[in-house]
């Protein structure tokens, strides 16, 4: 078992083969060491264990032949064992107590221990480096012999031993440390070093906002100051076609407006502005007798044309009845008359267009709807003797019509005449053809073009009009329900014309009309307007009282020239 291993003095081989190593004889005390010599001293022989020879353990001794390798003991070669009864050499006085474990180095290891391996710190690779692992060293074949380890220079690789006592030296220098190397970064500098990030970023965030609030602001107030940086463009849509539904109010205004004129009218000290439209090619335009009654006999109407053209006018014919009047343009060609509706077809609610020249203002359209039909309206007046009164069973619209509107023409849903803008109701209550120069309240009255035809087509032929008469006289102060027959003429004559219509229907002074074809009257001028609605021969049925009765009558209407 121990082949090739140095023989301990006072030893004995075991019957295995291995040596016992003997105990010391004062198993009690410590032992001290030799000290090392110079390298050229020599180790007395007392001080040599077994007579002189030298110990391999005492590395510290300085004897020439230690350097020697020692001559390897053959295993059937018993150690050399002190004879009995010699003397033991003389030991040092122990200079500790006694070690009962006998530790190295004060005390020879025990037969249960070995000796404690030399361990030599390595230098630690930096970090990152690999680290290759040692050989690890071959064991010795048993019969090789065992030499001491000769000293090795600090620098020189040291040579393996096999002899664990010979790896133990107390006396050498403590080999170099190296320095250690700096674990990793702890848990703890990670969160620092991210803290300090989160900081350094919510920093970094603020002078952003910071700056760009700075920014924002001296460009807003750039902005408000100048009105931009730049030059400003307003997004806009694009061009589109100009057509649009002929239907449309806009789509009636285009077919209509080349054929409204508007007249400027002076004479006598007075001027008016009103509107009118083409009747014919021939170069008729009717218009309002209000409109054209400034310029009298011999005063001037001058009529301009939507195309910007201008033309004079004279008077074909005019009625203050009916608040009608035709006046011509002579040189004009390419004129475009207006279509010509039926105001009988017309209904409450339906659309309407009205075209004029309202304050002068040349080509003014205005929309609405009709309000109401067959609403009797009286205007005119001015002279005192009734002889200038409007009677208008008129259409009531609520499309503004404004002092320079009367004449012009108001069009239904398809771009047709179906009434003659004529008179407005004004703030203080007042009927009047030019509504005081008030404005529109919303309160508008034309007159049905079935009415303005018919007197029309009389003033281009005759240069006047025809009125459908009753014959009779009524009483317009009469305040009951009803128009009342006056009891004498306004002439002094019968109140019911001789061989008149009245007179052959049985009509008597103080006869109550209360009705026209069913229909109610309340006042005298409701029933010249009523009739004067109608042409003269038109056949009409009247309901009368007489002495608290109600009988009814019919009769064919007369024709009186009188304008």
């Amino acid at each position: 078992m121990n082949e090739g291993k140095p023989g301990t003095p006072g030893a004995s081989e075991g019957p295995d083969g291995d040596f016992v190593l003997a105990r010391p004889e004062r198993p009690d005390g410590d032992y001290e060491l030799p000290r090392p010599h110079d390298a050229t001293a020599s180790t007395p022989a007392a001080d040599m264990p077994d007579g002189g020879a030298p110990d391999p353990r005492h590395r510290g001794g300085t004897s020439a032949d230690a350097s020697e390798p020692a001559p390897a003991q053959s295993a059937d070669t018993p150690a050399s064992t002190p004879a009995p009864g010699a003397d033991a050499p003389a030991r040092p006085q122990p200079l500790h107590d006694p070690d009962p474990y006998s530790t190295p180095p004060y005390g020879e290891p025990g037969p249960w221990a070995p000796a404690p391996p030399v361990q030599h710190p390595a230098a630690t690779p930096a970090h990152g480096v690999a680290v290759g692992v040692p050989p690890v060293p071959h064991e010795a074949a048993p019969a090789a012999p065992v030499t001491p380890a000769a000293p090795v220079a600090q620098d020189a690789p040291a040579a393996p031993v096999t002899d664990p006592w010979a790896r133990y030296d107390p006396w050498a220098a403590p080999a170099a440390v190296a320095p250690l190397q700096q674990a990793d970064p702890v848990e703890e500098d990670v969160r620092r070093r991210r803290g300090r990030r989160r900081r350094a970023l919510a920093g970094g965030a603020l002078v952003i906002a910071l700056v760009s609030g700075v920014a924002g602001g001296v460009v807003g107030v750039q902005l408000e100051r100048n009105g931009g940086i730049g030059a400003v463009e307003l997004p806009q849509a694009g061009v589109e076609a100009p057509d649009r539904d002929p239907d449309s109010v806009a789509g009636i205004a285009a077919q209509a407006l080349p054929s409204v004129v508007t007249l400027h009218v002076s004479g006598g000290g007075k001027a008016g502005t009103g509107t009118g439209f083409v009747l014919d090619d021939r170069g008729h335009i009717l218009t309002n007798d209000h409109v054209v009654e400034p310029a009298g006999e011999d005063g001037d109407i001058t009529v301009t044309f939507h195309s910007g053209d201008t033309a004079e006018a004279t008077v074909v014919g005019r009625d203050s009845g009916y608040d009608l009047a035709v006046v011509r343009v002579k040189g004009v060609r390419g004129l475009a008359p207006l279509p010509l509706g039926n105001s009988d077809n017309v209904r409450v609610g339906d659309p309407v267009v009205a075209i004029g020249a309202p304050f002068d203002l040349a080509g003014t359209v205005t929309s609405g709807i009709i309000s109401a039909r067959e609403r009797p309206i009286t205007a005119g007046g001015e002279k005192g003797d009734g002889s200038d009164v409007s009677y208008v069973d008129a259409l009531q619209t609520d499309a503004p019509i404004n002092p320079g509107n009367s004449g012009g023409p108001l069009l239904d849903g398809k771009g047709r005449v179906i009434g003659i803008n004529s008179a407005i109701r004004s703030a203080d209550g007042g009927l009047d053809p030019e509504g005081g120069q008030s404005g529109s309240i919303g309160l508008g009255f034309a007159i049905p073009i079935n009415q303005g035809k018919r007197v029309a087509e009389e003033l281009i032929e005759t240069g006047k009009a025809t009125h459908p008469v009753i014959g009779i006289t009524l009483d317009m102060e009469y305040s009951g329900d009803g128009a009342r027959v006056a009891a004498e003429g306004s002439d002094g004559g019968p109140p019911v014309s001789t061989g008149g219509p009245g007179a052959e229907a049985g009509i008597r002074p103080g006869d109550v009309i209360t009705k026209v074809d069913g229909r109610p009257v309340h006042s005298g001028e409701e029933l010249i307007v009523k009739t004067r609605a109608h042409r003269p021969g038109d056949r009409l049925e009247l309901t009368l009282e007489r002495g608290g009765e109600e009988r009814t009558v019919s009769l064919v209407l007369g024709s009186s020239d009188d304008g």
